[in-house]
């Protein structure tokens, strides 16, 4: 799950926008009369008709003949093979779905070496496009708790097919190709609606997509299908998003109670506080951080992300010293721990 940064958060923002401008018209609402204006006080009918009693012919017809392209001799060539071809033949609507999902499923995607685990997405993608080494992966192997639960939802043949189909939204989720992964996965999800592990990799990929409303409901969904702490602290994160702040504690709650991995409870803690500082009650959020200051004899990456997120909730509420104590612990241990260095430089300024 991304973790906060200067706003306490990771989540990215979807934003567009659509400016548009009022065509000009003409003032008297239309533009048709009996010749058209051309722009010099008089009408072009008026030329034409003389034009035409002149003997010279219609001038819209010999601009027609002066402006008319030549057809090469590639055209003539591509019009016979039309004309040798003939029409189409109707398709059959039912075959027509059927060969296009059979071509959707024959897709091939290229795969990535894997160079290790990063930290930050943009680190990730610096490296990786720093990378010259690329050769053909095969997909890893489903659990096979889940290709049993597709074979019992589809039978044996078609089990196996999303089985495979649905490693490879899995590994696409893995190597940040978050709309094919989604892509996949929601067809499959479609087709066997009860496979809780579809649901979860149309969840994760909607919520790096910054999709935060099609995520939470498709991780309600896993989760319901089947129990893991692993996806609530990113449902948390979406409903701390949409500003669902109900939610969010319902969620922080069942994580607690769980008892799970020091990283899924340190991930859980920094959206639930995170939520109290976007609601502007820092304090709070600042108390619920307190457990991530326990002395450490082993310090993981969960602890430099809590500790980075209690400096920024210091930062944020004028505490330079307590900002700077934190961010310096947090250097000290890796310098070049997310924009660290800079957020040090600018404290009290």
């Amino acid at each position: 799950m991304p973790g906060d940064q200067s706003s306490s958060s990771s989540r990215g923002s979807e934003s567009g926008s659509g400016v548009g401008s009022p065509s000009s018209g003409s003032s008297s609402g239309g533009s048709r009369n009996n010749g058209g204006s051309n722009g010099r006080g008089g009408y072009e009918g008026d030329a034409n008709r003389s034009d035409r009693r002149d003997g010279k012919g219609s001038g819209r017809e010999n601009r027609s003949k002066q402006e008319r392209p030549q057809l090469t001799e590639a055209d003539r060539r591509s019009m016979d093979v039309k004309r040798r071809r003939g029409p189409k033949p109707e398709i059959d609507p039912a075959i027509a779905k059927e060969q296009e999902r059979a071509k959707i499923e024959a897709r091939t995607t290229e795969q990535w070496i894997d160079e290790g685990s990063v930290r930050g997405p943009a680190k990730s993608a610096t490296q990786r496009a720093g990378s010259s080494g690329r050769a053909p992966r095969e997909a890893p192997e489903l659990d096979p708790v889940i290709t049993a639960q597709l074979n019992d939802a589809l039978g044996t043949q078609r089990g196996a097919r999303l089985s495979e189909r649905l490693a490879q939204a899995s590994e696409a989720l893995d190597r940040e190709r978050f709309d094919e992964a989604k892509r996949i996965a929601t067809s499959i999800a479609k087709e066997a609606p009860g496979v809780a592990a579809a649901h979860e990799v149309v969840g994760l990929a909607n919520y790096r997509l910054g999709r935060y409303k099609q995520a939470a409901a498709a991780l309600e969904s896993a989760h319901d299908l089947h129990e893991n702490q692993e996806i609530l602290p990113p449902l948390a994160d979406c409903y701390r998003a949409l500003e669902r702040w109900s939610a969010v504690e319902r969620v922080w709650l069942l994580i607690r109670e769980s008892s799970p991995r020091h990283e899924i409870l340190a991930e859980g803690r920094i959206v639930a506080a995170g939520a109290l500082a976007d609601r502007g009650n820092l304090s709070a959020a600042i108390e619920m951080m307190m457990p991530a200051i326990k002395k450490t004899k082993s310090v993981k990456d969960h602890h430099l992300r809590q500790w980075y997120v209690l400096a920024d909730f210091y930062d944020r509420l004028n505490d330079p010293i307590k900002a700077r104590r934190w961010f310096a612990t947090i250097a000290e241990i890796d310098p070049e721990y997310f924009d660290v260095q800079t957020r040090l430089r600018h404290i009290g300024r």
